[in-house]
């Protein structure tokens, strides 16, 4: 029973496993769909009372899926500190909790962090790879991206600072170091919500400088990444997951697992 209920939840080659999570991605849909609904207002008491039983129907299917899932496979605790673990408990908890905080049961729009099985579920298989890669090229660009978010935060504090000298004897809205440095990053990164503006000319030519080096700013996590992405990719992977360590991205023909050597 346990390895059948396994081939099912975890499965999206076989047919039954297929038809599962397209259902399981149906009721995610409708909770989020639920939650929105919630949100309008000049609803009678009654509309809202229907939307919460059904959210709670919801819930506790989601619940006996997640006590499921932790019963069939090998390592329980491996499974509820894994990725998708925890998203799965995420999306269970913010409805008990909107019992004891009010308005956190709106969370449960972490549901929709579900949704990223669509592409096993539907054998997209060259999306997953991409996604694969990606992911890859986020992770082996993580110690740049690093060194440069790190240099953003250097070069924001002096600007900011800089500013708040220039601007501190003006009624501008400067009057604090952390305010100006807030608004050197909503200048960089060319937001510019123009809450807060510069009124002397030499602020002003500071301001002109700040945001054309925020077009160069973005410009490189984006540079760094795609160097990454550029580089060789591995081949196709499937959809099976490893029964003992939960792992993916296996070879199609693989019959053994690469992480832990368990046969698939």
């Amino acid at each position: 029973m346990r390895q059948k209920l396994y081939d099912i939840i975890f499965e999206a080659d076989t047919k039954v496993g297929k038809v599962f999570d397209i259902i399981l991605i149906a009721l995610i849909i409708f909770s989020v769909t639920n939650v929105m609904l919630e949100s309008l207002p000049g609803r009678s008491e009654a509309f809202y009372h229907r939307l919460e039983v059904l959210e709670w129907v919801v819930t506790f299917a989601f619940l006996a899926e997640y006590i499921i899932r932790l019963w069939v496979v090998r390592k329980p605790l491996k499974y509820a500190f894994s990725f998708f673990g925890i998203i799965d408990l995420l999306a269970i908890i913010p409805s008990f909790l909107g019992l004891i905080l009010t308005g956190t049961h709106m969370l449960v729009v972490l549901r929709a962090l579900r949704l990223l099985r669509v592409f096993r579920v539907l054998k997209l298989t060259r999306y997953i790879n991409e996604a694969s890669h990606l992911w890859k090229a986020m992770m082996a660009s993580r110690n740049k991206i690093g060194v440069f978010l790190f240099t953003v935060v250097i070069l924001v504090v002096i600007l900011g600072t800089l500013m708040y000298i220039i601007e501190s004897n003006d009624d501008s809205g400067f009057t604090s170091i952390p305010i100006s440095i807030y608004w050197a990053i909503v200048t960089l990164t060319t937001v510019g919500y123009g809450d807060i503006a510069p009124v002397t000319p030499l602020g002003q030519t500071l301001a002109s400088i700040v945001m054309i080096m925020g077009y160069a700013i973005i410009a490189v996590p984006t540079g760094i990444v795609t160097a990454e992405l550029t580089r060789k990719q591995d081949d196709e992977t499937s959809t099976q997951v490893c029964p003992s360590c939960l792992q993916e991205g296996h070879d199609i023909d693989a019959t053994f697992c690469k992480f832990c050597g368990e046969e698939l």
